[in-house]
């Protein structure tokens, strides 16, 4: 399994033998180039936001998916969890858990709340979870850290939040990091993964945004 980030909260996620996915692609207004010759059998849309809902790009054999419910694609269990703010009913966003096998990856969008219990245990077993830390409309840095003790992942890639990129209002990652007790980190360019990535504790794994 690769994990590769390419800016805001925009993955790829590639395993061999099945499905390419994307999710959250985003257009040109938000700072970050969009990679012109990005491939996905699957594309995922965790709200209708500039950041994230970029579908112009994707050629007809493309399936987009920007709704809850369950699928299956390309050899992937994908589930996608509602999740409503509690003080604005009409605002939604969607977690999606993509299964591969039993490696688990849960990507959760703009999350701005912390979820509560039924909503924890609706996304199951979490491997790598890709966790908005900067703010704006998304969790702040004390918020992830209660949502990642919630999901309790093996490893968390942190995502929405500023780089020198983005012209985005959002919190540096330094300021997730401090509330996570972790002074200084190394980033790569890409996560690879075996088939056990169960660790005794947490691991925070920072990524270079691609911009090729």
């Amino acid at each position: 399994m690769e994990i590769t980030w390419y800016g805001h909260s925009c993955f790829r996620l590639v395993e061999r033998g099945k499905a390419v996915i994307v999710t959250d692609p985003y257009n040109g207004d938000i700072g970050y180039k969009f990679p012109k010759k990005l491939r996905a059998d699957v594309v995922t849309i965790s709200h209708d936001a500039p950041g994230h809902a970029n579908i112009e790009v994707w050629p007809d054999t493309t399936r987009i998916i920007a709704g809850a419910g369950e699928y299956e694609i390309g050899g992937v269990f994908v589930i996608g969890v509602a999740t409503q703010h509690p003080e604005d009913p009409f605002k939604q966003n969607i977690i999606f858990v993509f299964d591969f096998e039993g490696l688990t990856i849960a990507h959760l969008g703009d999350l701005n709340h912390v979820p509560d219990q039924s909503e924890v245990d609706a996304l199951g077993a979490v491997n790598v979870a890709l966790v908005p830390v900067g703010g704006g409309n998304g969790l702040n840095a004390a918020q992830a850290a209660e949502v990642i003790s919630l999901i309790e992942p093996d490893i968390v890639i942190p995502m929405h939040y500023k780089t020198e990129l983005t012209t985005l209002e959002l919190d540096p990652l330094d300021r997730f990091l401090k509330v996570m007790g972790i002074s200084k980190i190394q980033t790569v360019p890409t996560l690879r993964l075996g088939d056990n990535v169960t660790t005794e504790q947490t691991e925070i794994v920072v990524l270079e945004p691609q911009q090729q």
